[in-house]
């Protein structure tokens, strides 16, 4: 069965000492694709070395994460903007709006969130939003841009059905990952009620690892427990989870 993991930082330290055996179990499990979000301009240089290595593997995004807004955000904006103009990259982000960690910079957060949309827009490509606890905020820029090409997925979706089918009716994807399989984190009922073609599967590697490795680094190949428990939810083969989910990623990023 082919799955995309849609979501994976795989650059990151965590992986230091063994990304290329984290990179072959995932192709054990089915995961053919990786697409690496990218964080800031102390990120890029990684990310883009590990998709030259497994350049059919994994993919590069380029945007910059709202948490990594803070004072010099405009410096950090036009490296971002530099980057997607000269480089090869599949999609614009990770982007959007963190009020979880530190509200300090919202304003901020809103400017840049805005010009990646612009970029997304611009060059038709996929937008790839982080929304924590700012949904309301997201919502709010989104709407001004309902009439444009603009598309893409919510990262690690976390918000209830009406945030869901709101999403997809501004022309995005739901990115579902470990968090699906938390006893308490609501996302069955949305999944249960969200058809599969607005669906794209994720594990925000290493963290949001899902049960049975909760406390465990999280990796691709924990794909397929996500994939199992959509699977159990909407009582449909796990196939069809893995073909319909897979397909929707190889649309939204021109796979």
């Amino acid at each position: 069965m082919p799955f995309i993991d849609t979501h994976a930082h795989l650059y990151l330290e965590h992986f230091d000492t063994d990304c290329h055996n984290v990179i072959q179990r995932a192709m054990q499990q089915g995961i053919s694709k990786i697409l690496l979000p990218n964080i800031d301009r102390k990120s890029v240089t990684l990310m883009n070395q590990l998709a030259e290595l497994y350049p059919d593997t994994c993919y590069p995004m380029m945007g910059l994460h709202p948490t990594s807004v803070k004072e010099d955000y405009m410096n950090e904006l036009e490296f971002v903007v530099h980057e997607i103009q000269s480089g090869n990259y599949i999609a614009i982000g990770e982007t959007g709006i963190d009020l979880y960690w530190d509200k300090t910079y919202l304003k901020q957060q809103c400017i840049v969130f805005e010009q990646e949309i612009k970029l997304a827009v611009e060059l038709d490509k996929p937008l790839v939003i982080h929304a924590r606890q700012s949904f309301d905020v997201i919502f709010e820029i989104l709407e001004k841009y309902k009439a444009t090409n603009l598309k893409g997925v919510f990262h690690a979706f976390s918000g209830n059905i009406s945030q869901a089918l709101y999403a997809i009716q501004l022309g995005f994807m739901l990115g579902i990952g470990g968090m699906l399989t938390y006893k308490n984190s609501g996302l069955d009922k949305v999944v249960e009620q969200t058809g599969l073609e607005h669906i794209v599967l994720e594990t925000d590697a290493p963290f949001l690892p899902p049960v049975p490795h909760r406390g465990e680094r999280n990796e691709p190949a924990f794909i397929t427990h996500v994939a199992e428990k959509i699977s159990a939810i909407k009582a449909v083969d796990i196939a069809e989870v893995a073909g319909i989910t897979t397909e929707n990623a190889r649309k939204l990023f021109n796979l």
